[in-house]
């Protein structure tokens, strides 16, 4: 048997693309940078960009972050936090024709926050912008600004999004997940902006209430209260600390 010839084999280039979904003015939005290098120069695309020799998958996406947009890693020695945000790998596509300079195989992470500020553009990118994800993906999201207006995106990107959106979708359905789209204290009317913008839906404000208050383990009352949504003060929350909630928030039919 002859030996194993890893030169037998064509070299490929590794990047990472990053799904950034954060919730402003009631809309679920992503982050996207307007490319200012070929292939596909001018269009917007989601940050990222080639691993180096020498870092891991993770260090790669925090560098990408912060070189393209100006949004730093929060915490070096926790490789899940980006500016205290949840950080998770998304998939992995490698189409021969994803890329036309080279045969290119994208790992995808994705990326949950809060209401983050505007990004700063650099590296190879011209400019940065929160969009609404209605808006790059060619479909109208009922409320969200800008909805309906179809931005296409570079690469294979609309579908590494589409992707992104629908793994946190999913996920705050079972788990605490949405949460990371909160301040640390939030109200449950906050809360519940989140699922409707995440999930594109209207939900019944007493039926949530009743629901996230008696999951065990997903909030934990801060003793607070608060006036910023304006009328009576609204008791604040914090995550509880469950990671799968039992029972789940299901999502309803649309």
């Amino acid at each position: 048997m002859s030996p194993y010839d890893p030169s037998a084999f064509p070299p490929f280039a590794v990047t990472v693309d990053l799904v950034v979904l954060t919730v402003r003015r009631h809309a679920l939005c992503a982050l996207v940078v307007r490319r200012g290098e070929p292939p596909f120069q001018g269009s917007w695309a989601l940050p990222g960009g080639f691993v180096r020799s020498d870092e891991d998958l993770a260090g790669a996406a925090g560098r990408e972050l912060a070189e393209e947009t100006g949004l730093c890693a929060h915490d070096p020695a926790d490789p899940g936090a980006v500016n205290g945000a949840h950080l998770e790998q998304l998939a992995t596509y490698g189409d021969p024709r994803r890329d036309p300079r080279m045969r290119v195989v994208s790992v995808a992470h994705l990326v949950l926050a809060p209401d983050l500020p505007a990004p700063r553009a650099g590296g190879d990118a011209n400019s940065a912008r929160w969009a609404p994800v209605g808006e790059l993906l060619g479909r109208r999201e009922e409320g969200a600004p800008g909805a309906g207006e179809q931005a296409p995106l570079a690469f294979d990107h609309a579908l590494i999004l589409a992707d992104g959106v629908e793994r946190a979708r999913s996920k705050i359905e079972y788990s605490s997940l949405a949460t990371a789209f909160c301040p640390p204290e939030f109200t449950v009317g906050e809360l519940r902006r989140v699922y409707e913008a995440v999930w594109g839906v209207a939900l019944d404000p007493r039926n949530f209430h009743r629901k996230v208050t008696g999951t065990p383990g997903f909030l934990v009352p801060t003793g607070g209260t608060t006036t910023r949504q304006g009328g009576r003060p609204a008791q604040l929350f914090r995550a509880g600390g469950a990671t799968l909630l039992n029972p789940p928030m299901l999502r309803p039919e649309v």
